[in-house]
């Protein structure tokens, strides 16, 4: 096995050797790139990944190839296949498939893999990511609070797993600050795509008095819409799409971690790490979207507390608590 797994690297390495000077550049530079979702690839956390490794496929940096709607229980084998066809960075999220894709890290220990993971990185090549954005979260709650009338708030999430509990708890915390009364409603819809489901639970809420969505899935800003309440968007900005609705939204970009895991690979220094820290609004991993349509709603007075805890986060006079334990409805 592990001949075989050198065999990409080498096949790399001879066609530099061949071509030379900047034939040899080149060949580095052109990185096989491959990644592996679970889901459809418009769903918004995978598809923040897919926009950072097409970024760096339009930059000539990478050759990118994706599997999406990939079964747990077909994961191994498509990362096998990659690890196989030369690929010299795998990319995926593995939170439901986590012994089985570090299997197949240990069995190709030349492959660089950088894993969406609640896990801890495993020598001597299996790097972790997360969406660590409770910082714009925290500045979307207090937005959230702020626009709300009834001070009532429903939150509709997927799993009540770290990588979402974490955000729910620091939206709270965040409405907390400006409306210390807010109500919240929460149900989790233990599905990663199902808008459907997401819609009827969110439905559920704004008939019990929710004026404000926490649309941690899709399907929550279309109840939202239909109901003429407003809702907060996560990870992606889908104001165009509900411009009278989706009044915020905490932004991750992808991007800083890609580009940092690309660095490592050409220079052959990638190793076992944790890149959370590269989704924190410092390294510009994730921000608050911009207001748009509700720049002109959003009073001025809450528009400029926002400001200013955006200001304390990032000179680092305020910390957003990273709380992964499941949020309560209060």
């Amino acid at each position: 096995m592990h001949s075989m797994s050198r065999r990409p690297v080498l096949a790399l390495v001879a066609a530099a050797t061949l071509l030379g000077g900047a034939g040899s550049a080149l060949a580095q530079s052109k990185l096989k790139v491959a990644a592996i979702y679970t889901v459809p690839v418009e769903q918004q956390w995978v598809s923040r990944i897919d926009k950072a490794l097409k970024a760096a496929a339009a930059r000539g940096e990478i050759e990118y190839v994706f599997s999406e709607n990939v079964a747990n229980a077909d994961y191994e084998r498509v990362m096998r296949q990659y690890a196989e066809g030369g690929h010299a960075l795998i990319v995926g999220e593995s939170f439901a498939v986590e012994a089985a894709a570090r299997k197949v890290a240990k069995d190709y220990p030349k492959v660089a893999f950088l894993m969406g993971s609640s896990g801890k990185p495993q020598a001597p090549n299996f790097s972790v990511f997360d969406n660590y954005i409770q910082e714009p979260a925290y500045l979307t709650g207090m937005i959230a609070a702020g626009v709300s009338k009834s001070g009532k708030i429903g939150m509709v999430g997927g799993y009540p797993i770290p990588e979402v509990n974490r955000l729910m708890n620091a939206f709270i915390a965040g409405a907390r600050e400006v409306n210390p009364k807010a109500e919240f409603s929460i149900s989790f819809i233990n599905s990663w795509f199902d808008p459907p489901k997401a819609k009827e639970a969110a439905f559920a809420m704004i008939d019990k008095g929710a004026d404000v969505m926490y649309a941690e899935r899709f399907g929550v800003s279309d109840a939202a819409k239909e109901r003429k309440v407003l809702a907060v968007g996560n990870v992606i900005n889908t104001q165009s799409t509900y411009p009278d609705t989706v009044v915020a939204s905490a932004l991750w970009n992808m991007e800083p971690t890609i580009e940092v895991a690309l660095r490592k690979v050409k220079a052959g220094q990638f190793s076992a790490e944790d890149y959370g820290a590269y989704s924190t609004m410092k390294h510009k991993g994730s921000e608050l979207a911009p207001l748009g349509t509700f720049e002109a709603k959003v009073p001025a007075e809450l528009k400029a507390k926002v400001k200013a805890k955006e200001k304390a986060i990032l000179d680092g006079s305020f910390v957003v608590k990273v709380d992964d334990s499941a949020p309560k409805a209060r």
